[in-house]
């Protein structure tokens, strides 16, 4: 699993967000478009996409994308 192919795939889950926006460094919680809906939305890619469980407590320490990466890589 490579921090681009990541952030591209949390870039999908958004409909309006400028793509350019998403960057590792990104602090997700910060946009506009971001909602609990988004964060369950983040959940199902990671579950989809990597075989794995975020939960709640992963998303709400995460502050930038690179956070959630990490995350997901930890599980992986």
């Amino acid at each position: 699993m490579e921090l681009k192919e990541f952030v591209q795939n949390f870039a999908s889950q958004f409909d309006d967000t400028e793509e350019s926006v998403f960057q590792p460094e990104t602090k997700f919680k910060d946009l506009e478009e971001w909602s609990s809906i988004s964060a369950l939305s983040i959940i199902a890619m990671a579950d989809e996409e990597y075989n794995v469980k975020l939960k709640g407590l992963d998303i709400r320490s995460a502050v930038t994308i690179e956070d959630l990466y990490n995350a997901v890589k930890s599980k992986i």
